[in-house]
């Protein structure tokens, strides 16, 4: 396996904006920013698959971009940190090695002198370490380099999944632009579409290709919003998503426009487990024995760590703390145990429900065997798991407390890569997958005009067959961990080119973990990273200047879950794991999946009421109170 494949995940490390002074200064900054490409080349071919830049140039341009930047390949030897880190044996071993290191200059120079590896890689992950390192402007012209040079470059990820470099470079350009208004730039008309690319084979893939142009924003006249009349309804009195005369989407609860601004909420005991089968219901689990479920109606806050309940601590419930942090719904995974629960939720707490059925994931429903996953050409699975889906229906679609219906939770990676158990064979057999969703969503919507069906798919896998398969998917729902950039064009612009229809992210967040990194570092990752998130989905909704298709997200998760990961004989619920399972978009480059809440258990021994507040929770407390939609 490649380097870049094993570790291409490893991305988007450290917290870089907001540096007060950067980390180290480049030898060579250039001459210019931006750098002006048509004084130094031609253009050809602009928004077409035939595009390409021709350097007339080579000696100047390298001058302009500066060290590092193509095709300045040489002036980083004259750099004296170059030098005192050879000395200092700093820039030993693979590049790969310090990918995930805090020695950022050293991480910077040793991609900046590499020979072989994929040279729009290459590029990238200069351009991150300039990031990195808080020099935003050299990053910048060291990304959109990769965007004019290297627009076709493919990585691999830890998933044997192609990694798109030059669509991620504009997707990072346009963010920190739009959050450094300091800088003073604007990247304009800049897409790369790859047709083809939603699935794992490259060689199909057809680049259509407009590297715009970074302008002084001082240049562009903005024209104001104006939406229009309403063109389109799908949903009904409970839930809906209406589309616009300029294309953009809004949901609506019970008529009122909103952002879906959800939590994933599942809050597991610690110390039970699912793989033993002692994992209780949580939305009747009682320890008290008063009557009312422990972790929604009566969890208190743990002020000052102590793990203790102190007399200033009140049982408040999860619930309730959403509703202070401007939690307007939660995503239910599979059904309900308790109406009325829900039903207090919604009357006492403005929180709506996103009802799901997980169509056959994890086996539920369809009546596999996990060691051989759902099949979706087997008549006899399909039946289960339609009539799962019926009995959900039947039993909520009276109350006005459920927004939406979701069906699965990211089927897609099923079978994938290589495996079915547990996960199924959607994967593998997309076309027959699709179909059978849709089929879902055609009697969902026989049955109820009240709300709009969503799918949950994992990132945009198989977008291209999901177009065709499922015209009667009202809501484009999406699991996507990309980074603390958030999602960018290629998520929203690609979903809206493909398929017009709103998306919603039904999955995002990150690890409040970093190995070798203090609680607070990585409490302060998370929260930056989540805000990022939002931001990138607030920018393409319809209050934004986005794509306009975003209609909100679901941040994952509110509580850590103890039961979620770990390898035997390590793993135990009872214990807060630290073992990384999978190189990924995240602060320290790995998924700790025990790590997600945005609040914790403390030290577990007052599971499952008491709760550990994070930077996250009030940095959300702030964003999603600021306005009332």
């Amino acid at each position: 396996m490649r380097s870049s494949v094993k570790w291409l995940c490893l991305i988007f490390m450290i917290c870089s904006c907001g540096f007060a002074e950067p980390l180290f200064k480049q030898n060579d900054e250039g001459t210019e920013f931006p750098v002006d490409y048509s004084q130094y080349g031609e253009f050809k071919n602009m928004g077409t698959s035939e595009y390409e830049y021709v350097v007339k140039d080579d000696m100047l341009l390298a001058k302009a971009t500066g060290d590092g930047i193509f095709p300045n390949n040489f002036t980083i030897y004259y750099d004296p940190a170059y030098k005192q880190l050879t000395a200092e044996r700093r820039l030993q071993g693979s590049i790969w090695d310090l990918v995930n290191t805090a020695d950022v200059q050293a991480c910077y120079i040793k991609w900046a002198i590499e020979e072989n590896e994929e040279p729009g890689v290459k590029q990238f992950y200069i351009a991150h370490n300039l990031e990195r390192a808080g020099l935003l402007k050299q990053a910048v012209k060291a990304y959109y380099a990769c965007v004019v040079h290297f627009p076709r470059s493919v990585g691999w990820t830890y998933w044997m999944t192609p990694w798109y470099v030059g669509p991620t470079c504009i997707n990072i350009i346009e963010f920190l632009l739009r959050e450094h208004p300091e800088i003073g730039c604007t990247l304009v008309d800049a897409d790369i579409f790859v047709e083809n690319g939603f699935d794992n084979d490259v060689s199909n893939d057809i680049y259509t290709i407009n590297p715009g142009t970074i302008v002084k924003t001082e240049t562009i006249k903005k024209n104001p919003k104006s939406p229009g009349k309403v063109v389109q309804t799908l949903g009904g009195e409970y839930g809906k998503v209406v589309q616009y005369e300029n294309g953009d989407w809004q949901f609506m609860m019970e008529g009122r426009p909103v952002l879906v601004k959800s939590i994933s909420y599942q809050p597991e005991p610690v110390g039970q487990s699912y793989d033993e089968g002692t994992m209780a219901d949580w939305m009747k689990y009682d320890t008290n024995e008063n009557g009312l479920p422990d972790s929604p109606l009566e969890a208190w806050v743990d002020k000052n760590g102590n793990n203790v309940q102190d007399p200033d601590e009140p049982n408040v419930g999860d619930f309730q703390l959403m509703k202070e942090m401007g939690t307007n719904c939660i995503r239910l995974y599979h059904h309900s145990t308790n109406k009325e629960l829900l039903k207090t939720a919604y009357e006492k707490y403005g929180l709506y429900s996103m009802m799901g059925d997980l169509l056959g994931m994890y086996c539920v429903g369809s009546g596999a065997a996990w060691d051989d996953g759902t099949d979706y050409t087997n008549e006899e699975q399909k039946k289960n798991m339609l009539e799962s889906v019926k009995k959900m229906v039947e039993e909520y679609k009276d109350e006005p407390y459920v927004c939406m219906w979701v069906l699965g939770n990211e089927n897609n990676y099923g079978g994938v890569f290589g495996h079915t158990g547990g996960v199924g064979n959607a994967g593998q057999k997309p076309n027959e997958y699709y179909a059978f969703v849709n089929e879902a969503a055609k009697w969902i919507k026989s049955v109820d005009k009240n709300r709009p069906v969503a799918i949950c798919n994992g990132d945009l896998g198989f977008l291209n067959i999901f177009a065709r398969q499922c015209p009667d998917v009202d809501i484009y729902g999406i699991n996507a961990y990309r980074g603390k950039h958030g999602f960018g064009r290629s998520l929203w612009y690609w979903v809206k080119k493909m398929i017009d229809r709103p998306a919603i992210i039904m999955e995002y967040g990150c690890p409040a973990f970093h190995e070798g990194q203090p609680f607070e570092v990585a409490f302060a990752e998370q929260m930056e990273y989540d805000e990022g998130c939002w931001k990138d989905i607030e920018y393409n909704s319809y209050l934004g200047e986005g794509a306009g298709n975003a209609i909100g997200g679901v941040l994952f998760q509110w509580v850590d879950g103890w039961a979620k990961s770990g390898q035997p004989p390590r793993y135990s619920p009872s214990v807060h794991e630290t073992i990384g399972q999978w190189p990924g978009p995240f602060p320290s480059g790995w998924s700790y999946e025990e790590w997600f809440g945005i609040c914790g258990h403390g030290n577990g021994t007052k599971t499952p009421m008491m709760r550990v507040l994070r930077p996250a929770y009030y940095k959300y407390k702030e964003l999603w109170n600021r306005s009332a939609s």
